[in-house]
């Protein structure tokens, strides 16, 4: 098969990388450059800039799938679905500042899911298939376009979220979906255990409950924001039975962007590089009960994800997620000496190891989540 002129450069940028025993790092829109775990190495690695590897591939509405290079910018990907009534549901964060803008391989590498993630599913729950260029220069491919094609071990799904540890990702196929015929947001005012208990019942009813969020404003006063998804009765009937203050469509719609994008105010703190407040993403059980940390939450998938503003202790906040049955990521701010992600437990890590000395034999790429 004849590859495209940009894979053929990106591979001779490998290459001379093997040769030179030089670093390297794979860059896309850099829009998400803080979850660098090891920002000291990135300063002397070469980078592979994947950008010019862009376009849509190939797209079929009437299949729900689209083939896209990892170049390609995310919101280009979704104004062409949009034109065919269709979106990518586990609404994957932009993060555009300063410039960046988000692309479909960085989507993919970081597997970070926005507030569609609670009824959904996670960008890995959407990825068919996808080509790899891994750190012997190879091109390897996964899976396939379509469901049915998708036979053996997935591991195009392992590429969500390993950061370009593995290699350059190229290519990924995605399963879409049609956009919702309706929605609507409810507000609900109470306290956040509340919250989370009520959420966790309502989703175990045959209700359109797409994404929720909880925070406590200045005054104190928590508020509990769900958005309804799917036919129009069926989100009629929801929001006459579950009760609460319909927000207005626009009020709404810049709402969930917001939180998707981290720009409501409760973010804004997090995002000065001069403040020493850490922002932590923790998983969770969902029905976890709130943890006993100092700092602001802002809660998201009906409990399961929490995010934690302030200076709590690493130490501190990284054994209670753990003590809950979950992890914390040191996601943006704070002590750059925490380590960004927490370190895998003995098992993990041997796997970890023998995977990326698969994919990365001469060790080219960031280890990302090794321990040390």
């Amino acid at each position: 098969m004849q590859l495209p002129d940009t894979v053929r450069d990106l591979q001779q940028q490998l290459r001379q990388a093997i040769a030179d025993s030089a670093p390297l790092v794979v860059r896309g829109g850099a829009s998400k450059s803080w979850l660098d775990p090891h920002p000291e190495r990135t300063h002397g690695a070469r980078v592979i800039d994947a950008r010019a590897h862009q376009g849509i591939v190939a797209y079929e509405p009437s299949e729900l799938y689209v083939t896209a290079r990892a170049g390609t910018p995310l919101g280009e990907l979704e104004a062409a679905l949009a034109e065919h009534g269709q979106c990518l549901p586990c609404d994957p964060p932009r993060f555009v500042r300063d410039g960046h803008a988000a692309t479909v391989g960085g989507m993919v590498a970081s597997g970070l899911s926005g507030p569609g993630r609670l009824s959904t599913g996670a960008v890995r729950d959407f990825v068919l298939g996808a080509s790899l260029l891994n750190g012997r220069g190879e091109v390897m491919s996964f899976g396939g376009q379509v469901m049915k094609n998708v036979a053996g071990y997935d591991v195009s799904r392992l590429l969500a979220g390993s950061m370009g540890s593995l290699g350059v990702i190229l290519d990924v196929s995605l399963k879409v979906l049609p956009q919702p015929r309706a929605e609507a947001t409810l507000v609900f005012e109470m306290p956040q255990q509340q919250a989370t208990e009520q959420v966790n019942r309502w989703c175990g009813q045959p209700l359109p409950i797409s994404a929720s969020a909880w925070w406590a404003e200045p005054s104190g006063r928590g508020l509990l924001h769900l958005r309804l998804r799917g036919a129009r009765a069926a989100v009629g009937a929801a929001c006459s039975a579950l009760g609460g203050e319909l927000l207005q469509a626009p009020r709404a719609d810049a709402l969930w962007a917001s939180l998707r994008e981290q720009e409501l105010d409760w973010f804004d703190a997090t995002w000065q590089p001069s403040s020493r407040q850490a922002l932590w993403r923790i998983a969770l059980p969902p029905t976890t009960p709130p943890l006993d940390l100092p700092g602001e939450t802002l809660v998201e998938w009906g409990g399961a994800l929490r995010w934690l503003r302030g200076d709590a202790d690493a130490t501190a906040v990284r054994e209670a997620a753990a003590r809950a049955g979950g992890h914390a990521t040191r996601f943006r701010g704070g002590d750059p000496a925490v380590p960004v992600y927490t370190p895998p437990a003995a098992p993990l890590d041997a796997i970890h190891r023998r995977l990326k000395l698969a994919f990365d034999p001469h060790g080219l790429f960031p280890d990302c989540f090794g321990a040390a």
